[in-house]
């Protein structure tokens, strides 16, 4: 709501897409490794077009703007392309950080598994 509140001209829209995206991604967490780089690049693809396609969408319907197709198009690829290579560079670091910190709560808990 925060990021509508100060970039966007109709409340609501970017957490309604945020939403459907984090509901997909507590799907493909079950589902996918996340130990497998593919995987995680084609989940930022399809998150990256489907928030994009959504925001837009949505934006066109309550702002009643005339839709530009390709335009529209050229942006979403780029910002595609942009959002994967911000993963590759930035997932091994974010990976690492997550196994630190998964593996500082499994030590501190040690007296819990025998009981």
């Amino acid at each position: 709501m925060i990021i509508d509140l100060i970039y966007g001209k109709a409340i609501g829209v970017t957490a309604i897409m945020l939403c459907a995206i984090g509901y997909l991604g507590s799907y493909f967490d079950k589902n996918f490794s996340k130990e497998n780089k593919l995987t995680i690049i084609f989940m930022v693809i399809g998150a990256t077009i489907i928030f994009e396609f959504g925001t837009y969408f949505i934006n066109s319907i309550i702002l009643e703007f005339e839709r530009e197709y390709l335009y529209f198009f050229k942006i979403v690829l780029i910002e595609t392309l942009y959002n994967v290579l911000l993963s590759i560079i930035l997932y091994p670091i974010i990976q690492k950080l997550g196994y630190s910190i998964d593996r500082n709560f499994k030590k501190n808990n040690i007296l819990t598994r025998y009981f």
